[in-house]
C-alpha cells in the first residue's frame, strides 16, 4: 500500500484520523483497507508514521501509531529539471520516473521547436502535478515535487541556480562524464538541468546558450529522445553524487 499524505492537525493521543474525502476514498474504497491492516502516512513537516488501521466507518478511517521518523526519501541538494513539454504520452512518464529519482521541481519551457502550443501546455500543468503526487505516494518520497508554470530558458536561468547543465544533441562543450567529474556538488545546491523539444534548440538558442556562457552537455555520440534523455541526464547525477 502506497503512504499518505496527512495534516500534523489530525493526530491526537498517538491516533490519526483520516476523514478527507480523497485520502478516505482511496485507502477504504479502492484499496479496501481493513482493521489490523498497516498503514504508512507522512505530515507535511516530513514526519512518517507507521500506523495500524483500528477503526473505519462510514466516513472515517482511525489508525493507531505504532512508529514515528524523519523520513530520509530525499536527494541532499535541490534538483530542478526544465523540459519542452512532448506531444506524446511519454511527458506522463517522465513526471513519474523523475519523482522516483528526488527531483524537486519541474519547469515546463516554451522553446523554439516546442511541439505543444502554449495554450495546451498550460492547461495540462495541474494532471502533471497530480502525476508527481500519486508517484510519491507510490515511492514514499518525503516531499512532493512541483510543477510550476511555463516559462522560459531565459527567464528560468534567471533564477539562483549553483549549476545549471543543459543537454543539447550537438554543439556540447562537455561530454558528460568529464562535466561530472570537475563539477562536484554540495549540500543544499540548486541544479538546473535542461531538456529540450523532440525536434532539438534552434539555431538561435545555441546562440543564446554561447552569448550566456551556458554549460551545454552531451550524453554521448547517440541521438536519445527527450524522455530518455532526462532519465539518463538525472540517474547519471544521483549516481554521481550518492556519497552528499
Amino acid at each position: 500500500m502506497p503512504q499518505f499524505l496527512i495534516n500534523s492537525n489530525s493526530i491526537k493521543n498517538n491516533m490519526i484520523i483520516i476523514d478527507d474525502k480523497d485520502n478516505y476514498n482511496h485507502i477504504v474504497k479502492s484499496l479496501r483497507a481493513k482493521i489490523s491492516e498497516k498503514l504508512l502516512l507522512i505530515d507535511e513537516n516530513e514526519i512518517q508514521y507507521e500506523t495500524e488501521v483500528i477503526e473505519i466507518s462510514k466516513t472515517q478511517l482511525t489508525a493507531n501509531v505504532k512508529n514515528t521518523y524523519k523520513s530520509k526519501r530525499k536527494l541532499n541538494y535541490d534538483l530542478y529539471v526544465a523540459i519542452s513539454p512532448l506531444n506524446s504520452s511519454s511527458i506522463n512518464t517522465i513526471f513519474e520516473k523523475l519523482t522516483e529519482l528526488g527531483v524537486r521541481g519541474f519547469y515546463p519551457i516554451y522553446t523554439d521547436n516546442c511541439a505543444v502550443k502554449k495554450d495546451v501546455i498550460i492547461k495540462k500543468i495541474d494532471k502533471w502535478q497530480k502525476i508527481c503526487y500519486e508517484a510519491f505516494k507510490q515511492c514514499e518520497r518525503a516531499d512532493i515535487p512541483k510543477c510550476f508554470e511555463l516559462t522560459t530558458i531565459d527567464d528560468i536561468i534567471e533564477k539562483d541556480f549553483n549549476h545549471i547543465l543543459c543537454f543539447t544533441e550537438r554543439e556540447a562543450k562537455f561530454d558528460f562524464k568529464t562535466f561530472l567529474k570537475n563539477n562536484k556538488f554540495k549540500q543544499k545546491d540548486k541544479i538546473l538541468v535542461i531538456i529540450g523539444p523532440e525536434g532539438g534548440f534552434s539555431k538561435q538558442e545555441f546562440e543564446n546558450f554561447k552569448e550566456k556562457n551556458l554549460n551545454t552537455i552531451s550524453l554521448g555520440e547517440l541521438i536519445l529522445k527527450a524522455d530518455t534523455a532526462c532519465i539518463t541526464a538525472v540517474g547519471n547525477i544521483i549516481y554521481e553524487n550518492s556519497d552528499i
